[in-house]
């Protein structure tokens, strides 16, 4: 790894790119990702058995795995690479993760797992991390299983912003671009989703009516010039793909 990213990997979050130092509260830590999260897991896990098994590769401080157990699934693990957010994950309660790199990872006995997650992960990868690293997952995965990926969206219209907010990014995706890496790899059944705002109330909802109504003027461009109908417009966007 080349040290500038260690570097800023080691400081993730005193830099203040992820968590917050001043709550060892997970309610009041994770409430920024709940709606999205709860609506992940209602979306593509409402009906999995809650004793497969699901890795959360990149987890961070663990807030994926953190809902995923109050969903009541129980075999759950998590690495990521920065010291700082295993850590702060450990003092929140969250004992299921480790501080782990992917290499050290896919180097241990590791098989038969189910799902497995990349949230925001692969955009920190060049293009042969990345190969070397699905290839990987894709002969760990039980036939049937699942990888759920959330990656910027080069499509989008601020896209941009994700892909340049971070200084360890290395790459942006399109729909088109993570179909042909994932169908490369092998997966079948890949779907892109538009990451919406999600209504849990009256002022997302609002938002949810703006976004429908502004985004409009975009997709009718955009079948203007193509003459296609399908686009995803979000900053990120969430891919579900199977074995």
């Amino acid at each position: 790894m080349e040290n500038y990213k260690k570097r800023l990997y080691d400081s993730y979050v005193s830099s203040g790119q992820v968590g917050k130092k001043e709550t060892l509260n997970p309610e009041l830590l994770f409430a920024p990702s709940r709606t999205y999260i709860q609506g992940v897991i209602n979306r593509y896990f409402k009906n999995e058995d809650k004793q497969k098994k699901i890795v959360d590769i990149g987890c961070g401080h663990g807030t994926f795995i953190y809902f995923l157990q109050k969903y009541n699934f129980v075999n759950l693990y998590g690495f990521d690479i920065s010291k700082e957010q295993i850590d702060l994950g450990h003092k929140l309660g969250i004992s299921n993760i480790e501080h782990k790199s992917i290499e050290q990872f896919l180097s241990e006995s590791f098989e038969n797992i189910d799902i497995f997650l990349l949230i925001d992960l692969l955009e920190h990868l060049t293009h042969e991390e990345i190969f070397n690293l699905l290839d990987k997952l894709y002969s760990k995965l039980n036939k049937g299983g699942k990888i759920l990926i959330h990656i910027p969206n080069a499509e989008g219209i601020f896209g941009m912003r994700i892909r340049y907010g971070d200084l360890t990014h290395e790459l942006a995706f399109t729909p088109q671009s993570i179909h042909q890496l994932l169908s490369t790899i092998g997966f079948s059944q890949i779907a892109c989703h538009e990451d919406k705002p999600s209504i849990h109330g009256l002022k997302s909802l609002v938002r949810r009516i703006l976004w429908e109504v502004l985004t409009l003027f975009f997709r009718l461009l955009l079948i203007a010039e193509t003459g296609t109908l399908h686009f995803v417009l979000s900053q990120n966007m969430t891919v579900i793909a199977s074995k």
